[in-house]
């Protein structure tokens, strides 16, 4: 029983820490918004821009890679919610972050929620297991 009960609370953290948000989307209307949306900037294979971590003549960072080479996967889901709904500008304002620049508008006023939700999800669904953990790892626990 002792073993029993070691074990599930081993396995309980794991649950706690899954992507709630991204779970149940749908990923084919993920894929479809993030080619209309998202692809121009980011790449149609999520590839990101050349030289993305160099910062532009025009005093900005190249949009990144969204795939498992780049650090979408690095942040929580709902960073990565807030940063895609506000903007990079208005995001880090929000946190109290003044004279940052970013490149990335937001896609409030374009996008609802779920539409955001179910591109980050087919975002999600591109990387390997073992990344899907770690980004997994970075989400506070919550209830669904």
């Amino acid at each position: 029983m002792k073993r029993l009960l070691t074990v599930l609370a081993l396995l309980l953290p794991a649950a706690a820490l899954a992507g709630h948000e991204l779970d149940n989307r749908d990923l084919r209307n993920g894929q479809v918004l993030y080619k209309e949306h998202c692809a121009s900037c980011h790449g149609a294979e999520l590839e990101g821009q050349p030289n993305w971590r160099r910062i532009g003549e025009d005093g900005l960072l190249p949009a990144p890679p969204h795939d498992a080479t780049g650090h979408t996967w690095h942040h929580d889901n709902r960073l990565l919610f807030d940063y895609t709904k506000l903007g990079g500008k208005a995001l880090m304002e929000a946190r109290g972050v003044g004279g940052f620049k970013s490149g990335m508008e937001g896609f409030g006023d374009a996008l609802t929620d779920d539409e955001i939700w179910d591109i980050l999800a087919y975002i999600r669904s591109t990387w390997p297991d073992r990344i899907k953990r770690i980004q997994a790892s970075r989400n506070p626990p919550h209830d669904r």
